[in-house]
């Protein structure tokens, strides 16, 4: 574990680095003024003209011009008229720009470490319910799998009758509308629906999170993937040594369905603990990835729908008004999500290797 936490801790400090280095570019880059030194009205670059397309003001700096430069008439206009373009150009520059942060302040920090507290809260809690939703959906499937091979197996009858009723098809169609929705992209569900909702409030944003993009469905399949990998393995013929339950029904003499809800599940006294805590093992080593899955989801849904006020939106405005600084701010937060999750991650498996190596 301490070889890995240096590890990460060293790709941290090596991404901090090099993004000070960017940092520093861009804002040397954008001290940079254009200051028209090849242009031949330089000199009159400081008459105060305040609204270049103001008639009166077009007039007075013309008449200006030939009561001081009373020869040359042609040339003055020929002056007044590129002086007047120029002022033009850095009035609407000025225009553009009044309400934008051009650079880094305290303001501008506390701004975004606002938005970056919204924005850990709203990957926790939706992380928290996809680690949950993926273990309870692959283990009430895993279950259910393993009921129909003992009625395929034990009660041929009874199985080869329940194959088709016509009281299936409404459960049939509501699954498969169920699955449309679990892999759909965000921005499709709330479009769908954002006339009837507020679609830029954190608990609409958890509820896409959980729901879309395929991130509850994808590591569900792989859990029960897991489960099913597990209950084939030899130790689970040990185990029925001990004379275990193996019946896999949801019932008080099967499997109990507060075990299964709880966030905390235990099986004693069934086969299926093993089976679910090995499963559960493994399963640790996916939510690095589930992570990455999450963090591009999240920043998809705050972008396409234009989210105010959150930190992947403001990431996209950013990058529109090419304040380069801001965005690299909001990326290396990002980054340091990514990085915690992976050590939190790698702490998780290292103290479930500790149990296993104790027993």
């Amino acid at each position: 574990m301490k070889n890995k936490l240096i590890e990460h801790l060293s790709g941290m400090l090596f991404v901090t680095v090099l993004m000070v280095l960017l940092m520093m570019l861009f804002h040397s880059a954008g001290v940079h003024q254009t200051n028209h030194d090849g242009s031949r009205v330089k000199e009159f670059l400081d008459v105060p003209v305040t609204n270049p397309e103001d008639r009166f003001q077009r007039a007075l700096l013309k008449d200006a011009m030939n009561i001081y430069y009373t020869d040359q008439h042609d040339k003055n206009d020929t002056l007044v008229n590129e002086i007047l373009s120029i002022k033009s150009d850095q009035f609407n520059e000025r225009l553009q720009k009044s309400s934008v942060n051009n650079g880094i302040s305290f303001s501008v920090l506390l701004n975004l470490c606002g938005m970056y507290v919204k924005f850990l809260i709203v990957y926790i809690i939706v992380m928290l319910l996809t680690y949950y939703g993926v273990q309870t959906l692959g283990s009430w499937r895993f279950i259910r799998s393993k009921r129909r091979e003992f009625l395929e197996i034990h009660h041929p009858e009874e199985f080869h009758r329940n194959q088709f009723k016509w009281q299936r098809v409404p459960i049939a169609l509501f699954k498969t509308l169920a699955y449309l929705v679990l892999f759909s992209p965000a921005y499709v569900i709330a479009y769908s629906i954002r006339t009837e909702f507020n679609t830029d409030t954190v608990f609409f944003m958890i509820i896409l999170g959980v729901i879309s993009n395929g991130l509850l469905i994808t590591y569900t399949n792989k859990f029960h993937a897991f489960l099913v990998s597990e209950s084939r393995k030899g130790y689970i013929d040990t185990a029925r040594v001990k004379n275990l339950n193996e019946k896999f029904t949801v019932s008080h003499d099967g499997i109990p369905l507060r075990a299964l809800i709880s966030p905390f599940k235990k099986f004693n006294g069934h086969l299926f603990n093993h089976i679910f805590k090995n499963a559960h093992f493994q399963y640790l080593s996916t939510i690095k990835e589930q992570a990455s899955f999450l963090i591009t989801g999240l920043i998809i849904i705050e972008m396409a729908l234009n989210i105010h006020g959150h930190l992947n939106y403001e990431l996209l405005r950013q990058l529109l008004y090419k304040n380069y600084e801001t965005v690299i701010v909001i990326v290396v937060l990002i980054f340091y999500t990514v990085k915690f999750t992976e050590i939190f991650t790698d702490y998780l498996i290292h103290r479930e290797m500790r149990k296993y190596e104790n027993r």
